[in-house]
């Protein structure tokens, strides 16, 4: 018993170990959570899921696909797939059968399969994912287009594959005469017929309990992951594999609703799937087998090929063919499918079942799949985003800036931010805000950005750090609050002195952001000493004008932003003295500060003999 707790301690703390490695060396998670697992398997034999937990290690598999696949459909939103609808479509209902086809073609011409695995294998290798695709595309940054693209695609054509392949088994049933035709239909027509009814019915159920208060909040995240176990498990009673579709009919209606509570419930979910799926891929890969691998050989490789570069091109290019797509598009969604959690696990469960049934090679579709799932995980996972950079389909790599609040104020540091080359957009419901902004050229977003609008088109992913700067400080708190999950807590400012008042009137530590400057000021303050003079300006430190220097030359009252380093890093200047790190040789400065009168003799008495000898220190409006 304690070994099994140790193991599955390992397992946890593997995969976030892994997924926080990923992380700091912006590498792809999955590919470090395959590593982490064959090494726990095959290679050491440290664990063995199929000896340590015996019968519950399948059941527990499905279900937690199942919340991963729920999570997935909670993200898919109608709204963002109006542009690229028809594609989906396309995709879904061309795409998914031509994959299915070439690939039971390649694996018994080249991969020397037998007809019933081969067929049985394409179906399960239509899928494409979530549970690689989410993370390859939160490092990613693709526009929005390819990544609704490719995320909606990875989702519903995951319950799709798995179906599929649950057709082709019970037809190899019928013919070999374990089951009679008419109730292999009449068994797909209830399976789907239940799926849909039960997976729309209890999200609809839900959605009324949550917004009439029946449900408690405390208890809304329980009830919910309670209701998605229930329906897999019982569409499961039906037909295999149908409860993923069930589930996934279940997050899109739910990820489509107007309650209040939705964005919590995303987080607690997401949670939730980082820590299945990173336990997953490590949990599936240390299933593996020395004899299943050693099986693999030439024709394994051969079919590899011919799917990554023959079949599913084709298939992709064929179904979107006048769907509005640019070829770059097209041709990013052709390359990316890696395959993942879904595929392993059906393969698993079907290969076991036809090994059963005497079908020799029933096995070897484990180890295609396997050899499928690691070639696109690293062949994807490592060109993902230089492929979307050289095909125009990446956000910009330098990190953007959101400014909410559209004041004069805001619009010289929007300015001011893209002179340094730094991309800013300035967000404002009141159009008048934002008037000066648009004349002088600078991004600008029209609409609250709380708003549901704004959560599909302002497009957040692109933004490294907000500004929250209206002239109400209990908005800015909310912006900040509102946007902490998505852009980091770390990364959102507020103006205002909210942060320095002491006891009873300073806010919480959960409300709220940073403090933009340091000691804080709030909206009347700024937009005075921009009215009196006061402008943005930009300082070069070099090996002669050092950081030092240019603090002692600055004028007391001077407020420092941030920097911005040689490699574009955005630095801001919350924190300095208390993690000790400051700007260094080669960053640029950033302030707000009064501007100088060089031509006053009493300035020019004023200045030390360094500031007369570095030039990059005057004038302060440009970069030297």
């Amino acid at each position: 018993m304690e070994s099994i707790a140790v193991k599955l301690a390992f397992i946890g703390a593997a995969g976030i170990a892994a997924q926080w490695v990923a992380w700091r060396l912006r590498l792809p998670a999955i590919a470090l959570l395959l590593a982490a697992g064959f090494i726990a398997g095959p290679v050491t034999g440290f664990i063995e899921p199929a000896r340590d937990f015996g019968s519950v290690y399948k059941p527990a598999i499905g279900l937690a696909v199942a919340i991963i696949l729920f999570e997935g459909g909670l993200t898919l939103n109608f709204h963002e797939i109006r542009e690229t609808s028809k594609a989906v479509r396309r995709i879904v209902i061309f795409g998914g059968p031509l994959t299915w086809v070439g690939a039971a073609l390649a694996a018994h011409f080249i991969g020397g399969l037998t007809w019933t695995v081969s067929i049985i294998l394409g179906a399960i290798l239509v899928v494409t994912g979530p549970t690689v695709i989410m993370p390859l595309l939160r490092s990613a940054q693709l526009k929005s287009r390819p990544a609704s693209l490719l995320r909606w695609e990875a989702i519903v054509n995951d319950p799709i594959g798995a179906l599929f392949a649950v057709i082709a088994f019970e037809a190899y049933l019928v013919i070999g005469g374990g089951h009679h035709a008419e109730s292999l239909l009449m068994n797909i027509a209830i399976a789907a017929g239940f799926a849909l009814v039960a997976g729309f019915g209890i999200a609809q159920l839900l959605i009324w309990a949550f917004i009439r208060g029946h449900v408690p909040e405390y208890l809304k995240a329980p009830v919910l992951f309670a209701a998605v176990l229930a329906v897999f498990a019982i569409a499961n009673v039906f037909l295999e594999e149908s409860g993923l579709l069930a589930v996934t009919i279940m997050g899109i209606r739910m990820g489509n609703s107007r309650i209040a509570s939705l964005a919590e419930l995303r987080r607690f979910k997401e949670t939730v799937t980082i820590l299945l799926v990173s336990g997953l891929f490590v949990l599936l890969t240390a299933a593996l087998e020395w004899p299943v691998i050693r099986s693999l050989d030439w024709r394994a490789t051969g079919f590899v090929i011919a799917l990554l570069f023959v079949i599913r091109p084709a298939a992709i290019f064929i179904a979107t063919i006048a769907t509005g797509l640019s070829w770059q598009e097209r041709l990013l969604t052709a390359w990316i499918a890696p395959r993942g959690i879904v595929a392993v696990a059906v393969a698993s469960l079907f290969g076991t079942l036809l090994a059963g049934f005497g079908v020799e090679d029933g096995q070897s579709m484990v180890a295609f799949t396997f050899a499928v799932v690691t070639a696109t995980i690293f062949l994807h996972g490592f060109t993902l985003s230089p492929l979307a950079r050289i095909l125009g389909l990446r956000m910009t790599d330098k990190p953007g800036i959101l400014i909410v609040g559209g004041s004069r104020w805001a619009t010289a540091l929007a300015s001011k931010l893209t002179d340094m080359k730094v991309p800013v957009t300035i967000a404002d419901a009141n159009w008048n805000h934002i008037a000066e902004a648009r004349q002088a050229g600078l991004d600008t977003h029209y609409g609250d950005p709380l708003s549901e609008h704004a959560h599909h088109n302002l497009n957040i992913g692109r933004f490294n750090a907000l500004i929250a700067a209206t002239d109400n400080d209990a908005y800015n708190s909310l912006v900040c609050t509102d946007f902490g999950p998505e852009i980091g807590r770390n990364n959102v400012y507020e103006i205002g002195g909210a942060r320095d008042q002491p006891g009873r009137r300073a806010l919480r530590v959960t409300i709220g952001g940073r403090q933009l400057f340091r000691p804080g000021l709030d909206y009347r303050e700024l937009r005075e000493r921009h009215a009196a003079g006061w402008t943005f300006q930009t300082t070069r430190l070099t090996e002669e004008f050092t950081a030092e220097a240019y603090f002692e030359s600055r004028p007391e009252d001077a407020r420092i932003l941030l920097w911005r380093k040689p490699d574009g890093t955005l630095v801001f200047d919350y924190g300095r003295e208390k993690n000790g790190t400051g700007p260094q040789e080669g960053d640029v400065i950033l302030s707000f500060a009064p501007q100088r009168s060089s031509d006053k003799s009493e300035t020019r008495k004023n200045k030390k003999p360094s500031d007369e000898e570095k030039p990059v220190a005057a004038p302060e409006g440009k970069l030297p």
